[in-house]
């Protein structure tokens, strides 16, 4: 999960339940695997961005429930691409043999 503090961070083990049903509903959808940390992670990168004060529990949940697979599927497809190093896994000969491949 992300690092720094959100002011509703303190809601996330009341929220989970939802969150976990979220993430489910995404499976059925055929999404794949969506793990409950992406949802938050989204959630208050996001869609709470400019967080309010005096927030109810209620009107958190009304915003998980009435997340859209699309808007989650964006931002994680934004987030993808600003990953810092997408080859840091390779060694170096590895990265070689895929930029210049050998001629068979």
């Amino acid at each position: 999960m992300d690092s720094s503090h959100h002011p509703y961070d303190s809601y996330l083990h009341m929220l989970s339940p939802v969150l976990t049903s979220k993430a489910e509903e995404f499976a059925v959808l055929g999404y794949g695997e969506v793990k409950m940390e992406d949802i938050w992670t989204f959630l208050t990168k996001k869609k709470w961005r400019k967080p309010k004060e005096g927030i109810r529990i209620y009107e958190l949940v009304s915003d998980v429930l009435s997340m859209k697979v699309g808007e989650f599927m964006n931002f994680a497809t934004v987030e993808a691409f600003k990953s810092p190093d997408w080859f840091s896994e390779l060694d170096s000969e590895e990265l070689q043999e895929l930029l210049v491949p050998k001629d068979k």
